[in-house]
């Protein structure tokens, strides 16, 4: 007799729980702000100083006070220069300051004039301003990029490039932040093959090169995770069973790829079970509807690692890790913001029937500032992916006709 199937989760619902799932794992590291790129904050930033630290010149040209500079060709007396790095003397009535971009204004001063609106004289001891500036032209004030004691980053801020500037920016040569999530990656199947193990003359029949081994790898390196690489697993229960026990060991997440649908050859689902607990299961999405969630008991339920299985098509492989497994590391880190920026553009294409299913559609911004589609949308064709540059959400049912508004997801965000 045969046991009717549950529902499927619908994708909200399972990143919903997947999240519930995700608490920060315990631990900070203290690394250097140069190696902190892509890493979560653990602590907020506090500046003890404002920056810029004083009011300085935005150009090069001459700090004067504007009530000696009221007409246009007043002549005015250069008393001093002024490098960025150096601090100038008070300015009296009617002398002017040569300075540069970045150095201190004087005292006294309250308008810088750019050395173009300006015309210095031979000797270098005078100047002819030959436009009326206004009260605090070309200043830059003190604090006015940030103030002391204001909290510049926040905990559970992923690191960017311009946050790493930002951090040493108020001296931070040294960041805690949320220790590297510990990853076990491997992937199952009798038909999968490394490159460079077999010529592609030599392939045997039924074979294939085994690429989600790579793309996860890398996705999993762009999150900051230490991937421990643990190989093809061949279909077999026992072997599964054997690979899933000793990955659970020392890992915070165990991820595979491939046999997690419910053929006789599909072991992920029965030996987690057996090892563990499994939570999710299939999921109303396209691609990616077999993907599965557990727990790996190691001394038992108190004390266990996460479990995320994958499809073994790639394409079906590749959304689901950027739809699920992603923000489900970036949470363990601490991360607050885990959704993706979604962009309202316009489709340049037709889908006049809608799968029943909640569907992500591979397809490129082209010129004109819409989306095209890639032609062939099947779980297998990795090129979707690499051609294209997002994902069109698109809910289950829905049609698309040419200059639809539709929800894109950029892969740069994506796989970031």
């Amino acid at each position: 007799m045969n046991v009717p199937r549950a529902p499927l989760r619908s994708l909200d619902e399972a990143l919903a729980e997947l999240l519930a799932q995700a608490q920060a794992l315990p631990g900070i590291e203290v690394v250097s702000t140069f190696e902190a790129d892509g890493r979560v904050l653990a602590e907020n930033l506090v500046s003890e100083l404002h920056v810029p630290p004083q009011d300085n010149s935005s150009m090069d040209g001459y700090a004067l006070r504007c009530a000696d500079a009221s007409l246009v060709g007043a002549m005015l007396r250069v008393t001093q220069r002024i490098p960025a790095g150096h601090h100038g003397q008070p300015l009296g009535p009617g002398e002017a300051a040569r300075i540069f971009t970045g150095a201190p204004v004087p005292p006294g001063a309250d308008a810088i004039v750019m050395q173009e609106d300006c015309e210095a004289f031979e000797d270098g001891a005078r100047v002819r301003v030959n436009h009326v500036p206004r009260p605090g032209q070309w200043i830059r004030r003190a604090g006015e990029d940030v103030t002391r004691g204001a909290v510049v980053l926040a905990r559970g801020q992923r690191l960017s490039p311009a946050a790493l500037g930002l951090a040493a920016g108020i001296g931070r040569a040294r960041l805690s932040v949320a220790r590297r999530p510990r990853v076990a990656l491997f992937s199952t199947g009798d038909e999968l093959v490394m490159p460079g193990d077999v010529p592609p003359q030599a392939m045997p029949p039924g074979a294939i090169y085994n690429s989600n081994r790579f793309f996860l790898r890398s996705l999993l390196q762009r999150l900051s995770c230490e991937v421990t690489d643990c190989g093809i697993v061949p279909d077999r229960r026992e072997a599964t069973l054997a690979a899933l026990r000793e990955a659970a060991q020392g890992h915070d997440l165990v991820l595979t790829s491939g046999g997690v649908s419910v053929g006789e050859e599909d072991h992920i689902k029965p030996s987690v079970q057996q090892l563990g607990e499994l939570d999710l299961w299939q999921i109303s999405m396209k691609p990616g509807k077999p993907f599965a969630y557990g727990k790996l008991y190691r001394n038992g339920p108190q004390d266990a690692c996460h479990f995320a299985g994958l499809p073994g098509n790639p394409v079906s492989s590749y959304v689901t890790f950027v739809l699920l497994v992603r923000p489900f590391l970036l949470r363990l880190q601490g991360a607050k913001n885990v959704a993706p920026v979604r962009m309202a553009l316009p489709a340049h294409f037709e889908l006049p029937r809608g799968d029943k299913r909640r569907e992500f559609l591979r397809v490129r911004r082209n010129a004109a500032g819409g989306l095209d589609l890639f032609s062939n949308q099947s779980s297998g064709v990795l090129t979707s992916a690499v051609w294209g540059d997002g994902l069109v959400d698109n809910p289950a049912g829905g049609t698309i006709f040419h200059g639809d508004t539709v929800q894109f997801l950029a892969f740069a965000e994506l796989t970031a």
